[in-house]
C-alpha cells in the first residue's frame, strides 16, 4: 500500500505519515504543496492522496480537480482542520473519495486510510447525512452479523474478518450485504457510522 501525504505545514505532515507508517502503511511519502504532490502523482503508483484541503496552493476545490486530475485514477482524499457537514458532502460530491478531519486519532485515520484504498468513501460519523437516526435497529442483527459490523467498525476487510471469526470470504460478504440491508446502509462505511451513532463502540 502507498499513501502521498500533501501539506504545507512540517509537522503534520510528518506527524501523519509517522502514524501512517507506524500502523503498518508500507510505503508512505510527503509532498509541501499541490504542485509537488501532483508531480507524484502523475508517475502513478500511489493507492492514495491524502491532501490538505486548506494549503495556500489548493485554492479550495479548484485545487481538489487538478489533483484529480493527476491522480491517474487513483483515489484522492481531502484532510482538514475545519469541519462541517456541508464541507465534507461538498468535498465527496466534488469527486473526492473522503475527507478526514486532522483532529482524528491516529489509528481511526489509518482505519479511514485503509478504508479508502479499497475503494470506499469515508467521512466521520454525524457529517454525512444518514436514513437513520441514532438508535439505528441494531437488534435486528444476528450475533455473527454484529461480529461482522464490528470487522467493519474496525476497518477491516472480508478478507480479514472472515480468517478472525474463521468464516469463508463468500460467508462474510453475504453477512455484510444482509446486514447492510437490515440498517438501511448504502455500503460499508454507511454502516459502521450507523452501527457507532447506534452505540456499538
Amino acid at each position: 500500500m502507498k499513501v502521498l501525504v500533501a501539506d504545507d505545514h512540517d509537522l503534520v505532515r510528518e506527524t501523519i505519515a509517522a502514524f501512517l507508517l507506524a500502523e503498518g502503511i508500507a510505503d508512505v511519502e510527503t509532498a509541501a504543496s499541490l504542485d509537488e504532490a501532483m508531480e507524484k502523482m502523475r508517475l502513478g503508483g500511489f493507492d492514495l492522496a491524502l491532501l490538505d484541503f486548506d494549503m495556500p496552493s489548493m485554492q479550495g476545490f479548484a485545487g481538489l480537480g487538478l489533483a484529480l486530475d493527476a491522480s491517474c485514477g487513483r483515489p484522492v482524499a481531502l484532510m482538514s482542520a475545519s469541519i462541517s457537514r456541508e464541507l465534507a458532502e461538498a468535498v465527496l460530491e466534488a469527486g473526492a473519495i473522503g475527507f478526514v478531519p486532522k483532529k482524528m486519532p491516529s489509528r481511526a485515520m489509518v482505519a479511514a486510510v485503509r478504508l479508502m484504498v479499497r475503494g470506499e468513501s469515508f467521512a466521520p460519523i454525524g457529517l454525512l447525512r444518514s436514513d437513520l437516526a441514532p438508535g439505528a435497529p441494531l437488534a435486528m442483527l444476528t450475533r455473527r452479523e454484529i461480529s461482522v459490523l464490528r470487522g467493519i467498525c474496525e476497518g477491516k476487510s472480508n478478507k480479514e474478518i472472515a480468517r478472525d471469526l474463521t468464516l469463508q470470504e463468500v460467508t462474510v460478504k453475504l453477512h455484510v450485504k444482509t446486514l447492510s440491508r437490515k440498517l438501511g446502509a448504502k455500503n460499508r462505511t454507511h454502516a459502521a457510522m450507523i452501527a457507532r451513532n447506534g452505540g456499538m463502540t
